[in-house]
């Protein structure tokens, strides 16, 4: 039966990776972006699945075991996961469908996630990860606190959900249509993120009752198949092998399908300070989810949806823990004059160094195009190690871009790391004078559409958008 968790978790990395659900980004877009258009998406994870597992509860076909809140654990264990987040990149489902696309800082921070969640269930720091919930209020869910049957919250929670998305899908069919890569078979093309998330919450309502009959009375969770994948790994203990386990190792191998069969994968090579970043991102992942009792899918999905105190308040914290990190970490390159004095060379980025944009595409036949080619090696895409500055006439707007003329600028974002495709094209976009145009060279997956939504939500016109090759991409923004 522990099988059917390897066809569940394909068909969730499937999802995951064709919708780009990530829920960093969904908390990190209420910061940044002052929008909760794309939070809606894990309200309707949240709303399918509560409305799900009460009619499974209320059948007898499942009975869940409900948390009890440690206070201090959970807000102290959400707080730092959101914070890893920020730095790994991605949450913990987001750095597996991620690893499957060939991103290898996102394999060191899983391996790093996997280490810690280890430690901290079953290793060095298990005594820590105890004592920190040794102050247990006993309290489980809202419902049972209030002595109210949980189907009103399921209901209240779907029907303000509802409100959400129709509003948004309003907001945006007014606006002009997001682009699309083109000549693109429907297959290929990514789900909308509301479908992603009814899906996920489908897939979540399913895997409990399959779960829960192979012997594990739980649904959908990484965090512990990801301490005993390694806990396996290390001593060949059988015992270790469960739903679970079977789970997340099918998302990692469903997702890589849909990134080959989507021209997604390739191998990325981060440059240093990203690497060093999803080291300690990893860590902090896996100490703050122990402690919390869950990531954002056993916390932010599975635990709200049964509207226990443990779901709510994680996410809560979980959300300020990456609103603080974005604070902080998700900046821009900086910039400084060097000797020469008409030229300028950026100060490291944060999480990475950009690359120079000396070999930047534009839409064919124009008279300026020129072919684009990340650094590799060995085949691999390799981070960035430079950028072009122009200084504009007023000798203070610095943009980390070349001008190719003709209003047109480069900026080559080649091996940066999802947000800084957006976080620096933004930064450029802010000094260019309207019916100037961007072009953007990138590989980061989520930039696809992120970077076309900014446009559109900005008010800029995209002129150009195509695939370079494998897991790349050129778009072209004019600004309006």
């Amino acid at each position: 039966m522990i099988l059917t968790g390897l066809a569940v978790g394909a068909v969730l990395g499937i999802v995951m990776q064709r919708g780009r659900f990530c829920v960093t980004g969904m908390l990190r877009d209420i910061f940044m972006q002052r929008s909760w258009r794309t939070f809606v998406a894990l309200l309707i994870v949240i709303s399918v699945h509560a409305v799900g597992l009460a009619a499974l509860t209320s059948t007898g076909v499942i009975a869940p075991d409900y948390s009890t809140f440690a206070p201090a654990a959970v807000i102290v264990g959400g707080f730092l996961f959101g914070l890893g987040i920020i730095l790994a990149g991605g949450c913990a489902s987001g750095t597996w469908y991620r690893s499957a696309e060939g991103l290898v800082g996102s394999w060191v921070a899983l391996a790093m996630y996997a280490v810690s969640a280890a430690a901290m269930k079953t290793g060095m720091l298990s005594g820590f990860n105890g004592w920190m919930k040794s102050w247990d209020t006993g309290l489980t869910t809202v419902p049972e606190a209030l002595g109210i049957s949980p189907w009103w919250f399921a209901i209240a929670l779907s029907a303000l959900t509802i409100v959400l998305a129709r509003h948004f899908l309003a907001r945006d069919a007014k606006k002009p249509k997001i682009a699309r890569l083109g000549n693109q078979p429907t297959w290929k093309k990514p789900l909308h993120i509301y479908t992603a998330g009814a899906l996920i919450g489908l897939i979540g309502v399913i895997a409990w009752p399959l779960s829960a009959a192979a012997g594990r009375n739980s649904g959908l969770g990484i965090t512990t198949p990801t301490s005993n994948v390694l806990n396996y790994s290390v001593s060949g203990d059988t015992g270790y092998i469960d739903w679970g386990v079977m789970l997340v190792l099918g998302l990692l191998v469903g997702a890589f399908i849909a990134a080959k069969a989507t021209g997604e994968f390739r191998i990325r090579v981060p440059e240093g300070k990203t690497a060093v970043r999803a080291v300690w991102g990893g860590i902090m992942m896996g100490v703050g989810a122990a402690l919390a009792g869950g990531c954002t899918v056993g916390n932010g999905m599975v635990e709200t949806s049964l509207f226990s105190f443990q779901g709510w308040v994680a996410l809560l914290f979980i959300a300020l823990g990456v609103g603080v990190g974005a604070k902080f970490w998700l900046k821009p390159a900086g910039t400084k004059q060097t000797t020469a004095p008409d030229t300028y060379t950026t100060g490291d980025s944060v999480d990475h160094d950009v690359v120079s944009a000396e070999d930047s595409v534009l839409p064919t036949g124009d008279s300026r195009s020129q072919d684009a080619a990340a650094p590799a090696a060995f085949g691999m895409a390799v981070a960035p190690v430079g950028v072009g500055i122009k200084l504009k006439q007023n000798n203070v707007a610095q943009d980390k871009a070349r001008d190719l003329g003709d209003g047109y600028y480069a900026l080559d974002s080649m091996g940066a790391v999802c947000p800084f495709p957006l976080i620096e094209a933004k930064d450029v976009m802010k000094n260019l004078e309207a019916g100037e145009h961007l072009v953007i060279d990138f590989d980061c997956t989520q930039g696809t559409e992120t970077i076309p939504q900014w446009a559109v939500d900005d008010g800029h016109e995209v002129t150009d958008f195509r695939e370079l090759g494998e897991a790349s991409w050129q778009i072209t923004i004019k600004k309006g």
